[in-house]
């Protein structure tokens, strides 16, 4: 596994995923521990002040997963947003919390849930909230 990517997060994802975390508090789940973890190592920002290439909740994201060429395109929510589309990555899957505060063109190795390392890579932020101007959403 490679080193992990610096993290950029807005106060505002985190005052939310923080409330998440509580809210779960009574049974805690290894997705809710790597949530904290990305959380703890991440810079923290005013949202105005978030680079409009970073992944935050709710961004629509295009990435690729390495090994097997794959493109997706997925929109980060959090759990109680997640629907049957298909376009919607909870926060709280592995890869969701991968994504989450990576920059376009940042890879993270991550554990697949049968087993054996991953390599996902950021093409694009094709939509961030903060870059459309919604700090509030």
């Amino acid at each position: 596994m490679t080193a992990r990517p610096n993290l950029i997060l807005s106060s505002l994802d985190v005052e939310r995923l923080e409330r998440l975390i509580d809210s779960m508090a009574h049974k805690p789940t290894p997705a809710v521990s790597a949530l904290e973890e990305e959380l703890v190592r991440a810079e923290v920002v005013a949202p105005k002040d978030v680079p409009p290439t970073v992944v935050t909740m709710n961004s629509t994201v295009r990435f690729d997963v390495e090994h097997t060429g794959e493109s997706f395109c997925m929109t980060l929510v959090y759990p109680k947003d997640v629907d049957d589309s298909g376009d919607k990555i909870s926060v709280l899957s592995p890869v969701g919390s991968a994504l989450l505060g990576l920059a376009q063109g940042d890879s993270i190795d991550w554990i697949k849930p049968g087993g054996g390392p991953l390599k996902v890579r950021i093409k694009e932020v094709v939509y961030q909230p903060e870059r459309a101007g919604e700090f509030h959403r």
